[in-house]
């Protein structure tokens, strides 16, 4: 497919069916998390697969946002991995580099047919805390993915609406 028409195609899927994901499926849109680039190629990306009843009930009983999703990727950076700037103070690239990984994945996943939302609607010490993830470890975000239901349709008034370019970009 044409990449800026699977852009353009892509929507935040909310409602799934309950169809299974194949494992073949799955490990290309992991493979797609692998091959993302991030600063440094230091991969500090730290990717949980939510989906067996026990951890989809406790990403449920924090969020709604997971939309009754058959699997729920939650992705951490490793704060440890993660490149640190030399030249400002405190900077890490964990969270841009996470979200650069999730959007591969999420862009794969629908090349294979599958949808997907990316969701931040989620309190970051209370997933750490379910999860018993190590402190180096924080939560960024989360993507519900599966196979959309038949009445799945993207949200009218947001999926095609954009600010022009001419908003966006400026040349110096």
């Amino acid at each position: 497919m044409d990449f800026l028409q699977l852009a353009a195609d892509r929507y935040s899927v909310r409602s799934f069916s309950d169809r299974p994901i194949e494992q073949e499926k799955m490990e290309r849109i992991l493979k797609a998390g692998e091959l993302a680039p991030t600063a440094v190629n230091f991969q500090p990306q730290k990717i949980y697969i939510l989906k067996s009843k026990e951890a989809l009930g406790k990403i449920r009983s924090l969020t709604r946002f997971v939309y009754d999703a058959p699997v729920v990727l939650l992705f951490c950076a490793d704060l440890s991995k993660a490149w640190k700037s030399s030249v400002e103070h405190g900077y890490n690239t964990g969270e841009m580099d996470v979200s650069i990984v999730c959007t591969h994945m999420m862009l794969e996943a629908w090349e294979l047919g599958i949808g997907s939302v990316w969701v931040r609607g989620f309190d970051t010490r209370q997933v750490a805390k379910a999860f018993d993830l190590p402190n180096n470890i924080k939560p960024i975000c989360l993507l519900p993915i599966g196979y959309p239901s038949a009445d799945s349709v993207p949200y009218a008034q947001w999926h095609n609406t954009y600010r022009p370019l001419s908003e966006l970009v400026e040349e110096l």
